[in-house]
């Protein structure tokens, strides 16, 4: 069925978003695909925001875990994440919609710089919502979204996360469809989101995949990728699907690791539920309302999952695990001094199940999303690590 992944996906929506809904469809027919917009498009990711992303081998820890470790370094984008792939193609999109504004949810707030700057290359404007929490751990990205000339509305509704600022920016566009595109930020939401999204962050796993075939001259044994929404991991999956010798791990946020502690696991630790106009992998409890979620990176924080995922791991094709935060604050830190980077605390997710796993990795080649740098994250680390007697 159209907009289904297997039984999930769809388009569970109130009728007033389904105008806007089918206008973006029909828009994604007309427009992707044609050389005009992709030499477009192509030309803001390439002079813009800076791709192709390079792919780095990471010498010290490879001879430490007796594994070959590789970075797909989606850090190195403008902004700082692999968000822009995606606002870049939206906005795009948006202005030959005839649309004159973008507006977003954003967690970390990667989604919303991302969404900010493309607003302002292509001469849109841009009003992003952000969960009130978020807005204080992330304090520097909402400084960067307004020095952008976004405008950034706190919202107060909820756990004041990620999934209260998707409520609110989708009752927005309900009144403000006519020039007004919603510039959704992960491959989850209603159809057509999750196909909008992965088809711009594709070009994540295309570039790789050709990179590792050029320097290695072989696809690689593992590709991983932290899980939230998920649009850095759909993007570093796509293009290794097909490629059945090539094991594919998606890492999802385990919070504090305690037993009844919340988490942002809906793959590992939830069921099929209804959230944000889609049919899912949900955090529910026994009576089917949503519960909150938890972790040390807010762009995980959310109890839902794009609907491809959830049909990747129903299929059998991909293996989605946990990294907690201790774990995760360890990766963010031996890779730093290891390597000289530093990493986003949800890609850190990812290296943490490298990490916890080099034994029965040992000898394979495993390539990682590096989807954002850890700029964003100091003051968080800062403050997790002394509450462990420990300093940076």
């Amino acid at each position: 069925m159209k907009g289904y992944f297997g039984q999930f996906g769809g388009q569970f929506v109130p009728e007033l978003l389904i105008p806007p809904l089918t206008e973006l469809e029909e828009a994604m027919g007309r427009f992707l695909g044609q050389a005009e917009f992709e030499v477009e498009l192509d030309e803001l990711l390439r002079d813009f925001a800076g791709r192709v992303t390079p792919v780095t081998f990471c010498p010290k820890l490879s001879a430490e875990l007796g594994l070959s470790l590789w970075l797909k370094r989606e850090d190195l984008l403008h902004t700082g994440a692999h968000k822009v792939n995606n606002t870049l193609g939206q906005a795009l999109l948006a202005r030959k919609m005839g649309k004159t504004r973008l507006i977003a949810e954003t967690g970390a707030g990667q989604h919303g710089v991302a969404t900010a700057a493309a607003a302002a290359r292509l001469g849109l404007r841009a009003k992003i919502f952000m969960g009130a929490v978020d807005v204080i751990r992330q304090s520097a990205n909402v400084d960067r979204m307004r020095l952008l000339g976004a405008e950034v509305v706190p919202v107060a509704d909820g756990t004041q996360t990620l999934k209260d600022a998707i409520n609110e920016t989708l009752r927005y566009w309900i009144s403000h469809q006519g020039d007004t595109l919603y510039c959704f930020g992960t491959a989850a939401g209603p159809h057509p989101f999750p196909s909008l999204v992965a088809h711009f962050q594709s070009v994540i796993s295309r570039e790789a995949r050709a990179q590792m075939l050029e320097k290695t001259g072989r696809l690689p044994d593992c590709v991983a990728a932290c899980v939230g929404g998920g649009s850095n991991a759909i993007g570093m999956f796509r293009n290794f699907i097909n490629d059945r010798e090539v094991e594919i791990v998606g890492v999802e946020a385990a919070g504090t690791g305690q037993p009844g502690c919340y988490n942002s696991a809906p793959l590992n630790l939830g069921r099929p539920g209804v959230l944000h106009g889609q049919l899912s992998m949900l955090l529910q409890d026994r009576a089917g309302q949503v519960l909150p979620s938890h972790s040390i990176s807010a762009g995980l924080d959310y109890p839902g999952v794009g609907p491809e995922h959830a049909h990747l791991q129903a299929i059998g094709r991909v293996r989605y695990e946990l990294a907690n935060d201790a774990e995760t604050l360890a990766a963010c830190r031996r890779l730093s001094r290891a390597e000289g980077i530093i990493p986003a605390l949800e890609s850190s997710h990812a290296l943490a199940w490298v990490l916890r796993s080099a034994e029965a990795l040992s000898g394979r080649t495993v390539l990682v999303c590096l989807s954002g740098r850890g700029d964003k994250d100091l003051d968080i680390i800062k403050d997790a690590l002394a509450k462990q007697g420990e300093e940076l």
